[in-house]
């Protein structure tokens, strides 16, 4: 993993103007979150935050999120979270992911990708009026940056993952078409407020991760050799494969964005599969 942000780094230095984003804005799960569950429903403590921060930072991680790097690369402050109202500066975007969101509504997180959504358009339509009507902008956003923006995605898995809890393996992927017409929708919508380089990671292996053994556990799914749980990361590789279709028509019918597919999936699996070396 650090090798590779490593080369992600320092291309990401050699960037032109043309690829300098002046803010980030970001819509996900507890991949993505930099801390807006932690201030709707209380501090995440440690050890998340230690490695790096040194303290809590509102990340279900021990250091830095994918958006973190990212940030760096660009040449942007860490993007705070919309719901932390204490010492956030937006002025270089924000973030409205939280953790346990879900494209669709949920259990686990009311704050699912349309809400997520409206609270940008709020966002947006706030901080606009605020910079225009006062001669202190001070942390506020230049709207005329809105359209020049980068707009990332980093949300899905913890749909799939409701589907494994609530109906049979089979089920699930049955979901999929009405979860990604629900994410095009979002997309659009940011579209009709000016957002024009979008940022679609996919989905990670989620039956390779420590949680998952213990939500999944084996006497109740197949496994490899390794462990894996093998229904889940087929699921997951179903879903991606109808993400990216959904990317490459949405890029038919908006031409005049910008809407990249990382393939985030092959990149954990990696790392998971190959850990020792």
């Amino acid at each position: 993993m650090g090798l590779e942000i490593g080369k992600f780094a320092v291309a990401a230095r050699g960037l032109s103007s043309k690829c300098a984003f002046p803010a980030i804005y970001s819509f996900g799960d507890s991949t993505a979150d930099t801390g807006g569950m932690s201030a709707a429903f209380g501090p995440v403590p440690l050890p998340h935050g230690q490695t790096f921060f040194k303290k809590p930072s509102g990340r279900l991680s021990d250091g830095r999120l994918i958006i973190d790097f990212m940030a760096e690369c660009l040449g942007l402050p860490y993007v705070g979270a919309y719901l932390d109202s204490v010492g956030t500066k937006f002025a270089h975007g924000s973030n409205f992911a939280s953790a346990g969101s879900s494209i669709r509504q949920g259990p686990r997180s009311p704050f699912f990708l349309a809400l997520q959504v409206s609270q940008f358009m709020q966002f947006k339509a706030r901080t606009t009026e605020l910079y225009k009507n006062s001669s202190n902008r001070g942390d506020l956003p230049n709207p005329m940056e809105f359209s020049k923006a980068s707009y990332t995605f980093d949300i899905g898995q913890n749909d799939i993952i409701f589907g494994f809890l609530n109906t049979t393996e089979d089920q699930v992927p049955v979901t999929f078409p009405d979860i990604l017409t629900q994410f095009s929708q979002a997309v659009l919508r940011l579209y009709g407020e000016g957002a024009r380089a979008f940022l679609v990671h996919n989905v990670g292996p989620i039956g390779c991760l420590p949680f998952g053994a213990a939500m999944f556990p084996p006497k109740n799914t197949t496994r490899d050799k390794n462990q894996r749980a093998v229904a889940q990361n087929e699921a997951v590789k179903e879903f991606n494969r109808q993400l990216k279709d959904t990317v490459v028509q949405l890029r038919k019918q908006l031409p005049q964005a910008t809407i990249t597919y990382v393939d985030v999936y092959k990149v954990k699996f990696s790392l998971i599969d190959d850990a020792r070396n």
